[in-house]
């Protein structure tokens, strides 16, 4: 409707333009009504086009201002309009001196009174929230604000793809609101239309496992219509959003992992997650493994646990397919995961019940009456 408007308003202003244009044409060169009327339409027509795309610009220009507004924070520009007055006000008072000089004078006023005008904006931008907190103020508000904001979880685009996210929102083990920005909804698209299949599969994945999400009841998830500008990557990005909004970020990126931690910034990794809730075994204790396959060195056989941890059995290769119950003598942490040394149980008992049977010697009968 809106634009309907202003393509209606836009054209009635264009005839109008084209109609003074001919009666100006007709008042001072008094030329026949036909060139008149083509250099009307003319008129008309360049109006319409250069003032159709500066409208165009201009409305890009109002969208990205409108968003840049929901996305920041009220303490930023609380912070930014005070940092800006007191860059006036101090470049107003150092430039003063400089106005007295003839010649360049004029021009040094002006660029330092930007320049700390400038400053001033991005210094009260960048430390907002210092600042808020000098002024007298309750603080038990902002406080309140920062751990309510601290519950909220950002979630990155290798954590939907990996897909354990669901199973974990599902057992209420994260508080508060799930977040995924509208910038990783839109990696996982450009992911999804990848021409690489197995890419082409992540991403719909990832997709179909947000829209699971998204319909479950128990789970709080929100999609956010919200972008960095100054920032490209995805990863930059989402640090940017998670110290604006004071959110802890949920990621597989190992790289991701180390430079939120090194902005101090919250990280929840199911990897290590999964590693914590992993069955905890330690030497000596026995279990019960299937055999599925022989191991790197000769003789050894390899099972799993249902979580995932590899077993290695000794001496097992010929017992693939078959259960076993084995002893655990090591267990080691490696980058991978977990690996856990067993060797069978059975046949420890059958060496040693073989060991304590006597050896076969023969015995002579003796008569005991000669």
């Amino acid at each position: 409707m809106y634009k309907r408007f202003m393509f209606s308003s836009l054209l009635l202003f264009a005839l109008i333009v084209g109609i003074w244009v001919s009666y100006f044409i007709d008042l001072y060169l008094h030329l026949a009504i036909g060139w008149r009327i083509a250099a009307g339409l003319a008129a008309a027509l360049i109006f319409y086009m250069v003032f159709n795309l500066i409208f165009k610009f201009a409305r890009k220009g109002i969208k990205k201002f409108n968003r840049l507004l929901d996305n920041t924070s009220i303490e930023i520009m609380i912070g930014g309009l005070l940092g800006l007055m007191v860059g006036l006000l101090l470049g107003l008072i150092t430039s003063y001196p400089l106005s007295l000089i003839r010649g360049l004078g004029g021009y040094l006023t002006l660029t330092i009174f930007i320049l700390c005008g400038y400053l001033g904006l991005r210094i009260g931008t960048r430390r907002a929230f210092e600042l808020w907190q000098l002024l007298p103020i309750s603080h038990e508000k902002l406080e309140s604000k920062e751990n309510n904001g601290s519950t909220c979880k950002v979630i990155d685009t290798s954590a939907i793809i990996d897909g354990r996210i669901y199973d974990v929102a599902l057992s209420k083990f994260l508080e508060g609101n799930l977040l995924v920005p509208l910038f990783v909804v839109e990696e996982l698209q450009h992911i999804a239309d990848s021409s690489d299949n197995l890419r082409r599969g992540k991403g719909r994945r990832g997709l179909e496992l947000l829209s699971k999400m998204n319909q479950h009841s128990d789970i709080k998830i929100d999609i956010i219509e919200t972008d960095i500008p100054d920032e490209k990557e995805v990863d930059m990005k989402l640090i940017k959003l998670c110290k604006q909004i004071n959110a802890s970020i949920i990621t597989n990126d190992y790289n991701l992992n180390k430079v939120a931690e090194l902005q101090g910034i919250m990280v929840l990794n199911i990897n290590e997650l999964t590693n914590a809730v992993k069955v905890v075994v330690y030497p000596g204790e026995t279990m019960s493994i299937n055999v599925l396959k022989a191991g790197r060195e000769p003789g050894q056989g390899v099972g799993y646990l249902e979580d995932g941890t590899m077993v290695v059995v000794e001496d097992a290769q010929h017992e693939l397919g078959n259960n076993l119950e084995v002893l655990v003598t090591s267990v080691f942490q490696t980058a991978a995961g977990r690996m856990i040394f067993t060797r069978k149980i059975k046949e420890e008992e059958t060496s040693l019940d073989n060991s304590l049977i006597l050896p076969n010697v023969k015995t002579q009968e003796v008569n005991l009456y000669g």
